[in-house]
C-alpha cells in the first residue's frame, strides 16, 4: 500500500528530492511550502501524487489545522518529513537574541508542533516515521555556525528522546545529518554582523565559505533521499544516519576529540564525589 508523506520545504532542495523519491515509490507527498505556487510543477508532473498545502513553520497555531484537513483528505500520515530550514553565520556575540529566535522557530518549534500534531495518528495506527532532517552540525559546531548548530543540537536531543518514547509503539524516528549538499541552503542564509575584526579569520573564514560555496558541493541530493528511503525500509533504522563524507569524516574526528578529552580528564572529573 501507498505511503502518505508531509514534507515541509518541498519545494526545493532536500525537501524536493524527498518528495521525488517517495512519488517514485508510487506514494502520495503532502508537499508543504510558504508558498504554493513554487510546487506548481512538481504538481503538474504528477497530480495524483502530490497534494501542496500552504504552510510556515513558524505558524504553529496552523500546524494543527493543515495536518487534521490532511489526514481528512488521506486518511493517515505515515511519513512525517521536517525539512524547512535556513542556515545563519554570526559570531556568538555578534547574534541577537530576535535571530536565534528565529532561528529555533525554524528548526526546532516548527518541527516539535509538527511532530505533536502527527504522532496522535501515528500511535493509534502504531505505526509511521519522523524524519528530522539536522546536519553535521547538530553533532559538531564551528566558528560562525553556533546559533545554527544550536538549533540542531536541541533537535537532535529532542528526537533522542522521541526515539526512545515512541519505538516502543511502531514508530521510527530518523535524525538525518547531511553535510555539504548541492542544494540551495548557501543561498537562503542570515548573517549577525561583520564589524568585530577580532573575528575575521574565525567567524569570516566560514562567512567566505557559504557565501562563495554555493553550487560547488559535493553531495548529491537524489542519493540523499534514495540513503533515506533505505534507512527507513530497513529492519532496524538507525537514529542517526550522516550523509556525505565531510560529514561522516568530521562527526568521527569529533567524537575522537570528546573521547580524547573524555579520557584525558577523566580522573578530575571522577574525584567529584561527596568523602565517605
Amino acid at each position: 500500500m501507498s505511503k502518505v508523506w508531509l514534507i515541509t520545504g518541498a519545494n526545493s532542495g532536500f525537501g524536493r528530492a524527498f518528495a521525488e523519491a517517495a512519488i517514485a515509490a508510487g506514494d502520495v507527498v503532502v508537499a508543504a511550502a510558504r508558498r504554493t505556487e513554487t510546487l506548481d510543477d512538481l504538481v503538474a508532473a504528477h497530480p495524483d501524487q502530490v497534494d501542496p498545502v500552504a504552510l510556515d513553520v513558524t505558524d504553529t497555531a496552523a500546524v494543527d489545522r493543515v495536518v487534521a484537513a490532511l489526514v481528512e483528505r488521506h486518511g493517515r500520515v505515515d511519513v512525517l518529513v521536517n525539512n524547512a530550514g535556513r542556515t545563519h553565520v554570526g559570531s556568538v556575540e555578534e547574534t541577537s537574541d530576535e535571530e536565534l529566535r528565529s532561528l529555533f522557530d525554524v528548526h526546532v518549534f516548527g518541527p516539535a508542533a509538527l511532530t505533536r500534531a502527527v504522532l496522535p495518528h501515528m500511535r493509534a495506527r502504531r505505526s509511521g516515521a519522523i524524519v528530522q532532517l539536522s546536519s553535521v552540525g547538530g553533532q559538531m559546531s564551528m566558528a560562525g555556525f553556533g546559533a545554527y548548530s544550536a538549533t540542531k543540537f536541541a533537535l537532535e536531543g529532542l528526537s533522542e528522546a522521541l526515539a526512545a518514547e515512541v519505538g516502543p509503539l511502531g514508530i521510527k524516528v530518523l535524525v538525518v545529518e547531511p553535510g555539504a549538499f548541492r542544494t540551495g541552503l548557501f543561498g537562503n542564509h542570515s548573517l549577525s554582523g561583520d564589524g568585530i575584526a577580532d573575528y575575521a579569520d574565525t567567524v569570516g573564514a566560514t562567512r567566505g565559505f557559504v557565501e562563495t560555496g554555493g553550487g560547488t558541493q559535493a553531495g548529491d541530493p537524489a542519493k540523499a533521499a534514495a540513503a533515506v528511503l533505505t534507512a527507513l525500509n530497513a529492519d532496524e533504522t538507525p537514529l542517526r544516519l550522516a550523509l556525505g563524507d565531510d560529514s561522516i569524516d568530521t562527526i568521527l574526528g569529533h567524537l575522537d576529540q570528546v573521547r580524547g578529552d573524555l579520557v584525558a580528564w577523566e580522573k578530575v572529573g571522577r574525584d567529584t564525589k561527596l568523602d565517605a
